[in-house]
């Protein structure tokens, strides 16, 4: 399977230009030859685990039905009209995790994970909105989509407490696609899937934090560190003849009491590196069970063995003149000039050789970054 797009006449940078977070796109025959890199069988298995974030949705004699797991046994639901999704399955196939590469003209810090979903005929969760970008890409089997355009008109239906679908709507795209196509939506543009036979999906999406989010997370992140405790500054009072009110220079005081605590750069490229980079769903961090020295890591290196990133770790890199900061899994990494080069190497989860650190054993600093990474499970010897 190529991990390469067939972009036809355009470009990721033209893709950027004309569709991204503006129109819909499928691309026939994007992946030539495409094997997929998980069957059915192996992804019920995996929905079979306590760990793992899955549900079944059904839709028969127009009753749908939400399940999730894990599941011990599928014979019930019969051979037509229900889907298995299952989260993050990139974080436990490497071949899965290999599908995001194609997309690596957009930074590590969107990509949220890769959803793969197993349909019967007739199969699927209904219309619907999604709030992020994503890619899909057709596995085994055909499936009919259609993809609309932003519409104020749609009404929320609600056919099961977990399930959201919208209205009817007009479709702009209305295609059956077919193992290697490419399907792109974004935020906010009604789409439906309907599998015509036993069918794989693969959803790439992407986080894209709305300010409550953001802001609900940096109070966590504030409390943890004992952050923003700083008081109102009140020394400029002047009398007051209304006390009753809450006067407009004093709503901008507030307002700049909270901007004043926001615009510490360094702080914020702190939460937002370690937030960006959290993982929500299970994964095999491979934690040694002795901590590995320098000498040691550099001695297995040397043999031949090469460090591997671990499935589904999120990793990017933050580099500001005056702020530095490699960060792994939420894990917040300082970096100076000397370990720049092996942050880039983490940050874009590079496969690591003895060729590629011989100079970083000659550093302490890179030493102990590269031992603190490994220690922590991010890196590993096994593949």
């Amino acid at each position: 399977m190529s991990i390469s797009i067939n972009w036809k006449d355009l470009t990721p940078a033209l893709f950027l230009e004309q569709y991204w977070q503006k129109q819909p796109l499928l691309i026939k025959g994007a992946f030539k030859h495409f094997d997929d890199p998980i069957d059915a069988n192996e992804l019920a298995g995996l929905a079979m685990e306590e760990f793992i974030e899955s549900r079944i949705v059904s839709n028969k004699n127009q009753h749908w039905d939400v399940a999730h797991g894990p599941f011990e046994d599928y014979s019930k639901y019969g051979s037509k009209e229900w889907t298995l999704l299952v989260q993050a399955v990139n974080n436990w196939f490497a071949g899965v995790d290999e599908l995001i590469k194609p997309f690596h003209f957009i930074p590590n810090w969107r990509i949220d994970d890769v959803m793969v979903s197993f349909s019967t005929p007739g199969g699927g969760v209904g219309p619907h909105l999604d709030q992020y970008d994503v890619f899909i890409v057709q596995g085994e089997g055909k499936r009919h989509w259609k993809v609309g355009l932003p519409d104020s008109s749609l009404q929320q239906v609600l056919p099961h407490e977990d399930l959201k679908q919208v209205s009817p709507f007009a479709p702009l795209i209305d295609e059956i696609t077919e193992p290697g196509d490419l399907l792109y939506i974004p935020p906010n543009h009604p789409h439906e899937g309907v599998a015509i036979e036993n069918s794989l999906n693969y959803s790439i999406g992407f986080q894209a934090p709305n300010p409550q989010e953001l802001l609900s997370a940096l109070a966590d992140f504030a409390v943890d560190k004992d952050l923003f405790t700083n008081r109102f500054d009140d020394r400029q009072r002047q009398v007051t003849e209304q006390n009753g009110i809450l006067a407009e220079h004093d709503i901008d005081a507030l307002i700049n009491t909270i901007q004043e605590s926001l615009s510490d750069r360094k702080l914020m490229a702190d939460f937002l590196g370690k937030h960006l980079t959290s993982v929500h769903h299970s994964m095999n961090l491979m934690v040694p069970v002795t901590p590995m020295t320098s000498e040691f890591i550099e001695d297995v290196l040397k043999a031949g063995e090469s460090l591997y990133p671990v499935l589904g770790i999120k990793a990017t890199y933050i580099n500001s003149p005056k702020n530095k900061m490699l960060f792994i899994n939420g894990e917040g990494f300082t970096v100076v000039e000397e370990t720049e080069n092996l942050a880039l190497a983490f940050s874009n989860k590079h496969t690591l050789t003895y060729d590629m650190l011989k100079s970083s054993f000659l550093c302490l600093k890179n030493k102990q970054l590269l031992t603190s990474v490994i220690n922590m499970g991010f890196w590993c010897f096994e593949q």
